[in-house]
């Protein structure tokens, strides 16, 4: 059963009428086709029994329809209205318009209320976001190729982005040299923006890279991502550019110890928790507890960001065809950052990680 019939089973078995699909990621998750419509509507709506369609703006029905979409594809003009339009599509298909699904984590208010002026009578009891997480849960062995693919992309990507330290470019520039060598082997796109942050830049987790220039004799973190037919890679390496002191190679091996411990617990049975449990203990340990100010690990494939969420709380158990990050770190502010990230996929007796650079920490020579 294909992601989509997978869907429609959903759909009839809960008794829904029609399950409206909102979130542009999702939709090529059901269909192929890959669009960003930034204010324009593009929606995926799926029945018990009548054919799906596929509504877009009218510039875009040609590409949706080259993108392996076997079903009808509508679209409109900028000066019409699109949920006029889609209702009349709806009512062709079935007279039951009652028991909608949605996105609830994703559909804006807006069309939330341009829905329900086309169906007055309308219900919202499926939440459509809730079965896509488990349903995207696990990955099929297609899935997982593509995500190798984009796990060597992402090796790549460290290969130019460690050639490209230099005292005379600033992390802004360094992060240029990566996406440009990427585009010159057809990676056009990565899956966030790619963050390199010098000595005590690092320390702060979710920071940019900046206009400052490259710092010799200190640590610099890599963390970034490419996408391979709409599907993600996302990884971080912490290299040290000329001579590390003592107290950041320190932290670095805690984290490089937490960080294979718990690489080598994730297997069936243990739960995200117990998981994360592994890697914050011997941070802890370590005494540099409060400096790991984030959870182990989220999951990943067609977002960087995705269901489950490797934390304290989650009791959940992994399984087979899982695929999510380990990545800890410890950020002190005004000494140094360390993160080391690779995301895996769950085999039946263990893991298998997408990236395979080295964590071993690589002295690379001042220029």
């Amino acid at each position: 059963m294909n992601h989509l019939q997978s869907l429609q089973k959903w759909v009839a078995d809960s008794g829904y009428d029609v399950a409206y699909i909102s979130n542009p990621t999702d939709i090529m998750y059901f269909t192929g086709f890959s669009s960003d419509p930034e204010e324009r509507v593009l929606a995926l709506f799926v029945f018990p029994e009548a054919e799906p369609f596929l509504f877009t703006p009218q510039l875009e029905v040609g590409a949706a329809k080259k993108a392996g979409w076997n079903h009808d594809v509508y679209g409109y003009l900028d000066h019409e209205n699109p949920f006029a339009i889609i209702a009349d599509h709806i009512k062709e298909r079935t007279a039951n318009t009652t028991k909608w699904a949605i996105e609830k984590a994703d559909l804006p208010y807006h069309r939330y209320e341009a829905v329900q002026e086309q169906f007055p009578a309308a219900e919202f009891p499926g939440n459509a976001s809730e079965f896509l997480d488990q349903l995207k849960l696990f990955k099929t062995p297609d899935e997982i190729e593509l995500m190798k693919e984009a796990g060597r992309q992402a090796d790549y990507a460290f290969k130019l982005g460690f050639e490209a330290l230099s005292t005379a470019r600033s992390e802004q520039q360094v992060v240029a040299e990566i996406e440009y060598g990427l585009m010159k082997k057809g990676v056009m796109h990565t899956s966030f923006d790619t963050i390199v942050q010098s000595g005590i830049n690092a320390a702060n987790p979710h920071g940019g890279p900046e206009k400052n220039k490259i710092q010799a004799n200190a640590l610099t973190l890599f963390d970034l991502g490419t996408v391979n037919q709409g599907y993600m890679s996302d990884a971080s390496r912490t290299v040290a550019f000329g001579t590390p002191n003592d107290k950041e190679k320190e932290i670095y091996n805690v984290c490089l110890e937490a960080q294979l411990a718990a690489m080598d617990a994730a297997k069936p049975g243990i739960t995200a928790a117990q998981l994360d449990a592994v890697a914050r203990k011997i941070i802890t340990d370590a005494g540099y507890g409060e400096h790991f100010i984030h959870r182990l690990g989220h999951g990943i494939g067609t977002s960087t960001h995705e269901f489950p969420s490797i934390m304290e709380g989650n009791d959940m158990v992994l399984k087979p065809g899982m695929c999510f990050s380990i990545e800890p770190g410890i950020y002190i502010q005004g000494v140094a950052g360390v993160r080391i990230e690779d995301c895996v996929y769950l085999t039946e007796d263990g893991n298998e990680p997408f990236t395979h650079t080295t964590k071993q920490l690589q002295v690379l020579p001042v220029k």
